[in-house]
Order: structure tokens, then sequence, then C-alpha cells
């Protein structure tokens, strides 16, 4: 049988996508500080990869501006013009699939983590580029709720995901749990599907999407979140999560190399809010991962921790202090594009 399987985040890349902030979006109090993130991360990206950039047209100039400002490699850039909502790429960007060195690239239905957030703009991003000639290979629609930041899939074919998101009521509630993995086997060629029950960040949106949590990694690596301090809300659902993972192997019965990740301290908003902050939610890249940092003292330790999980690649701390104001963080606003998933 021709199984089409996801692509690891660590498979050679292409290009990676950015949906741009403007003042239309939730980003409008935060839009300077915000788009200075944008324009480092473009300029790392621009270093390794292409860069895909879908926003409205009439941003475009603003944009181009700012790449300038922060010396990206613009001949790497390539703006779409696309009505967005919000900008979070890794959540409504398409899946990449290979078989035999054949490419498919999934649409999946996003539905704003659950109908909690208007989302019609940003679920027809992806047909905006295929329609303007992004892709190299075909787009295919699957009807079927799911978003990038809730799967993540390792070079065996093992699939790490959540309960608490991908068997939420919100997502595809007309689907049983044998429903939901025979789907992730037949679009996302999973062989074993590991499922998540404990874990969780306060002032998260995405019903505990995997990737503030847990993160596989080359080789048989596992990194995670952790929790040192037992008066902290998250203690004793992150210890039961260490142990699940502990449990936990490859498809073909290895277990996992685990990496903890430190805890930073807790961040708040201005109403007293508690934020997400995580360092799982790094970006690799062709020979790097970025890595989210919040300005803490736990910021080195964390760097060092996904230097382990990935021998041989570049460490980039990103600060990611103004993101998780809006609930995300750096993986979560990308997506990457595998190689040959794009056009020249």
């Amino acid at each position: 049988m021709n199984q089409f399987r996801l692509l690891p985040e660590w498979a050679p890349q292409d290009g990676v996508l950015l949906t741009w902030p403007h003042a239309k979006t939730d980003w409008a109090p935060l839009l300077d500080e915000v788009e200075t993130v944008y324009g480092h991360l473009a300029r790392e990206i621009c270093r390794r990869a292409e860069l895909i950039i879908a926003a409205p047209a009439e941003t475009h100039s603003v944009i181009r501006n700012c790449l300038i400002a922060h010396q990206v490699d613009c001949a790497r850039c390539h703006l779409v013009d696309a009505d967005t909502q919000d900008t979070w790429a890794r959540d409504h960007g398409p899946l990449t699939v290979e078989h035999a060195g054949k490419l498919k690239i999934l649409d999946f239905t996003f539905n704003g983590w659950g109908n909690k957030f208007a989302a019609d703009l940003d679920n027809q991003i992806n047909q905006r580029l295929d329609a303007q000639g992004v892709f190299k290979v075909s787009l295919t629609q699957i009807d079927m709720v799911l978003e990038g930041g809730a799967v993540e899939i390792d070079e065996t074919g093992a699939l790490l995901t959540t309960r608490a998101c991908l068997l939420n009521p919100n997502r595809n509630p007309h689907l049983s749990e044998a429903e939901v993995e025979a789907l992730l086997q037949k679009h996302l060629g999973a062989k074993r599907i590991n499922w998540l029950d404990y874990g969780y960040l306060a002032g998260d949106d995405t019903d505990s999407h995997i990737d503030t949590l847990a993160r596989l990694a080359p080789e048989g690596g596992l990194v995670h979140v952790s929790c040192d301090d037992p008066e902290d809300e998250h203690y004793h659902e992150l210890q039961q999560m260490r142990h699940q993972l502990e449990g936990m192997t490859d498809a073909n019965n290895r277990p996992y190399t685990l990496y903890p990740l430190p805890w930073p301290q807790a961040i708040y908003d201005a109403e007293g809010n508690r934020l997400p902050a995580t360092y799982a939610n790094f970006l690799i890249l062709n020979g790097a991962v970025l890595v989210p940092v919040y300005q803490d003292e736990q910021d080195e330790s964390a760097l060092q921790v996904v230097g382990r999980a990935f021998p041989g690649y570049e460490i980039i701390g990103i600060d990611c202090r103004v993101l998780i104001e809006q609930h995300g963080s750096l993986h979560c606003i990308t997506m990457q594009l595998p190689e040959g998933a794009i056009t020249p």
C-alpha cells in the first residue's frame, strides 16, 4: 500500500511559513514589539531556507520595510496576498506527507481551537497559497479539524498527541477515539499513536497542544517541560506527564531518551492572568533550532537542554516574551515546508 506519512520536523526544508501580524489582528496594541520578533525570526529563517509570508496585500510594503530594517535576505522572502485574522501558522498551515520521494500537502480544517475565535479567513490561507502557485505539489483538503501544533511525529512513524485536544468535543465531536486514530493512520501514516493524558499550561487556548508540552527529536529524543516547584499549580500534573512519557516507545518499540526542560518563572499579563511560557515551543530549521526565551534566569539552561537533544545543530534563543501575551510562542507562529514542497 502506498502509505504517505507525515514528515518529522527535522526533515530537510525548503522554507517556513509565517502569517504576519497587522493592525486588524489582536496584535494591534503590541504591533511594534511583535514585528521586531518577526523581523529577528525572518532573518534567522532566511539564513537557512526560503520564507513564505502570508498577509493582506495592503500590508506588504510595511512588511518589506521591517525585513530590510532587520537585515533579512529579501531575495529569499516571498509575500503572498491573503486576508488573515490571526498569525498562528502552525495551526492553520499545511501538513506535508511523503511516500517514496513524492509529497502531498494536506489542508485540514482549522476552527479557531474549537470555535473559541473566528477563523474563517485563516482557514482559507492554504488555499490562497495554492492558488498563487506557492506549492509545488498538490493540495488536498481533509474533512477533519486538526492543528499542526496538536501532533508530533518521529522518523519511525510514532505520533505523539494529547487526548485533551484531539478528543475534545469542540474539534470533531462525531468521531470516537478509534475513529480519530484511524484518520491519523490514514492521512498522516501514523504507525503508533502515543496518547498523552497529562500536562497543560495555564493561559493556553489550545486545549493542551503537544507542542507546548513535549517535542520529539532525532534518534529517539523527547524534549519535555518539567516543573520542580511543588508549590506551582502545574507540578503534580507535569510529574504525571513525565511518568507517562517514560513508558512510551517509538514504532519500533524503543523507549525514548527524555530531555527535561527547566521551568521558567511565572509570567503574568497586565490583568494578572498567567501566560503560557514554555521552552518546548521551539522551531527546527535546517541545521539550527530556534528556542523561545523569556528574559528568565533559566533561558540558558533551556538552550543547553535543547542542544543535547539536537547535537550538531546551532541553538539560537529568540526573545518571545511578547508572543506569549497572545498565548502562543515561537513554534506556534511558524510552519515548516519540507524539501520539494514549494515552487522555487
